[in-house]
């Protein structure tokens, strides 16, 4: 795991940091049930809680590593004998939990890492009688670089990089190069040289006959969150060196069949989890904690690749065969052109615009107030208090925070809401929440002066709704969308899908007659649209157009529904698109000239982010076009993001987006983005 020069030993103290942390968050995730294994608290030393989205993260991790050593012991349980060698072991419980199940009657495993961490592992072995009991001394220990020897577990202390010593080690330990043989690399070989690592992947192929060999470590180094994961490593002093190589799950297959590898599969975890995971082991850790970062989960997920090579095993060595058939989704057929994105002069540095889970809604023309969401307020993260306004005088946007002057428990703090401005004078908040577990947050009035706007930033008033009791179940939710829409000659606003404290997917609707809110029952026909939050919903011709989002099984939605008015009520109606829309959520949407334009995303197709796409609703034709970033000295997030789009202007004002990195830290956009769309929007 080891450069092998010049800084090498401050080097090899930033590595083995991180693997300290990956135990600690392990041990973390099995306190709270994600993982069964009894042995991480003997072995992480330290113990801390971690949040819910790192114990999801550490576990897709573990899952992947289990599932397939388990499998290749299952598949060599006749032969007599078998050998796992897991290189940069770290703290890894691995020996001890397969001992304890059982697993390793005719199997020896060696662990391998830095001596100073092979020599502390030891040294906790021998004081920690759980773990002596199972593995028994041969008192072989304190040969060479075999830090602790027992029957079936050797632990040898070798620098990774330096192959022939490793080769040395090995054979004294007594590693048996005819048998089969199964290498592990856990987040290990990218902290390598790649001449290094190749040379090892190589090594292995060449020198045993019959040999596996697992990699899970990280991909796709070039979007904005690999660009977050790389700049992490890097503070900490150990870049992924495989990344320019080996950027994707394709350069790491050839990879590993140009060394000598026959047979190679790969995914990355979204995908191993929907097809590897059996559905009630998904949904059982899908309820241990409430949970509202699917984005970074999903993110984290497309990030990070499970890999299973193997040569002269028979049968062959498959345990990435999904168990679970599920509809592939491709990507973007390509793209249709590209859309520049430019920050907006004159509002750098703006402050109260870094946040993400808020709503940004144009209150009257050139002027867009954005409330709630998470955020950055007086150089701390916290749930947004500040309203702020963005007003255009002179062709420049123009910025200030306003001061609600109400009580703070009244607003709430929300994230995930919705605001729907009803008169220049008038918008209406619909749910949010404060954190995951929290009941929704019910319907504020928001009322502002005439006048408001960033030169004259008259205070914002709040108000509560007094709601019909049939009507509380539509504001006791998040990630839901209200759209305005018109039935008979009458305005009412159309709440629909989201999630809740209790459910984790909404399907229902309510139709609220406005100014009153009163809540109006209105018979709809045609199919019922699959529950989901996260989703986009537009008013077009007096109706809404719902597309995308995430459903009940935490998967992206393709589909795109518009609720159309009849005499008597409305109709569920699907919009066919050609090609399939790639399913996504957590996007925003506009309509404009019968065009349906979604912006940004989430998506399960990692070689590429969501930019913008272009429906045509009268022909269904679908086009996706890439954002042109050059001009952003950022990554630009576009996700938990709000977007304002300006009609005379042909222009899409994105506001704030992002949210937390994995363990590699939170990542706001710092200011507005300008998307310019006249280009699209005419050709298209």
């Amino acid at each position: 795991m080891l450069v092998g020069s010049g800084s090498a030993v401050s080097l090899s103290r930033q590595v083995q940091g991180t693997g300290g942390s990956s135990a600690v968050s392990k041990c973390s995730a099995a306190a709270r049930g994600y993982i069964q294994d009894r042995f991480l608290r003997l072995l992480a030393g330290r113990r801390r809680r971690r949040a819910p989205l790192i114990h999801r993260g550490y576990y897709i991790r573990a899952r992947a590593v289990d599932h397939c050593v388990q499998d290749f012991l299952l598949k060599t349980q006749s032969l007599p004998r078998t050998q796992i060698l897991s290189l940069g072991a770290g703290f890894d419980s691995l020996y001890f939990r397969l001992k304890d199940m059982g697993l390793l009657r005719h199997t020896v495993v060696y662990e391998v890492d830095f001596p100073n961490v092979a020599c502390q592992k030891a040294t906790l072995i021998k004081r920690m009688k759980e773990l002596s009991a199972l593995v028994g001394d041969t008192g072989g220990e304190g040969l060479g670089a075999i830090t602790f020897s027992g029957e079936d577990y050797k632990l040898l202390g070798v620098d990774l990089s330096e192959l022939s010593e490793l080769e040395r080690t090995l054979e004294e330990a007594g590693l048996n190069n005819e048998i089969p043989t199964l290498f592990i690399a856990e987040v290990v070989l990218t902290y390598m040289e790649n001449t290094r690592s190749d040379a090892l992947i190589q090594w292995a192929a060449e020198h045993f006959p019959q040999a596996c060999f697992l990699v899970y470590e990280q991909v796709h180094p070039e979007d904005p969150f690999g660009s977050v994961m790389q700049q992490h490593f890097s503070q900490l002093n150990c870049a992924l060196r495989s990344l320019a190589q080996y950027p994707d799950c394709e350069a790491q297959q050839r990879r590993f069949l140009g060394k000598g590898w026959t047979d190679c599969s790969v995914m990355d975890m979204n995908e191993f989890f929907t097809c590897c995971i059996p559905e009630d082991e998904q949904q059982r850790v899908q309820t241990l904690e409430p949970f509202d970062e699917y984005e970074e989960w999903h993110l984290k997920c497309s990030h990070y690749f499970v890999l299973a090579a193997s040569k002269g095993m028979e049968p062959s060595w498959t345990p990435l065969l999904p168990s679970v058939t599920v509809p592939r989704h491709a990507g973007p057929v390509g793209m249709a052109g590209s859309v520049p994105a430019a920050v907006c002069a004159r509002l750098s540095g703006s402050p109260g615009l870094r946040r993400y889970g808020h709503h940004s809604v144009l209150i009257k023309p050139g002027v867009i107030l954005t409330t709630g969401g998470f955020g950055e307020e007086n150089g701390q993260h916290c749930r947004m208090r500040n309203f702020h306004v963005l007003s255009k005088l002179e062709g420049y946007w123009k910025a200030v925070c306003v001061t609600q002057n109400i009580p703070d428990k009244r607003w709430g703090e929300r994230l995930y809401h919705t605001v729907s401005c009803l008169s220049d004078t008038l918008a209406l908040v619909v749910g949010g929440r404060t954190s995951p577990s929290s009941a929704g947050l019910g319907m504020l009035w928001l009322k502002f002066p005439k006048t408001c706007n960033a030169s004259d930033p008259d205070d914002v008033s709040v108000e509560p709704v007094s709601l019909q009791p049939a009507a509380e179940a539509a504001a006791s939710r998040w990630r839901h969308s209200t759209t305005e829409m018109t039935f008979k000659g009458e305005q009412y606003l159309f709440v629909y899908g989201g999630r809740s404290a209790l459910e984790p997917v909404l399907g229902d609707w309510y139709f609220l007659h406005t100014p009153e809110l009163s809540y109006t029952a209105i018979a709809v026909e045609g199919p019922v649209p699959e529950s989901r939050h996260s989703h986009s919903a537009c008013s077009w011709e007096g109706g809404v157009l719902i597309a995308g989002g995430l459903g009940a099984a935490e998967q992206p939605l393709g589909s795109v529904f518009l609720l159309r008015e009849l005499e008597h009520g409305f109709q569920w109606q699907t919009i066919e698109t050609h090609p399939p829309l790639v399913p996504r959520y957590s996007h925003t949407a506009h309509v404009h000239e019968g065009k349906l334009l979604l912006v940004g995303g989430v998506w399960f197709h990692a070689s590429s982010v969501p930019g913008i796409t272009v429906i045509d609703l009268m022909t269904g034709l679908c086009l996706d076009y890439v954002i042109n970033v050059g001009h952003l000295e950022w990554p630009l997030m576009l996700h938990n993001h709000s977007s304002v789009f300006l009609p005379n202007e042909k222009e899409l004002l994105v506001i704030g987006g992002g949210g937390n990195c994995f363990s590699f830290g939170t990542h706001l956009n710092p200011e507005p983005v300008a998307l310019r769309l006249s280009s699209i929007l005419i050709s298209h």
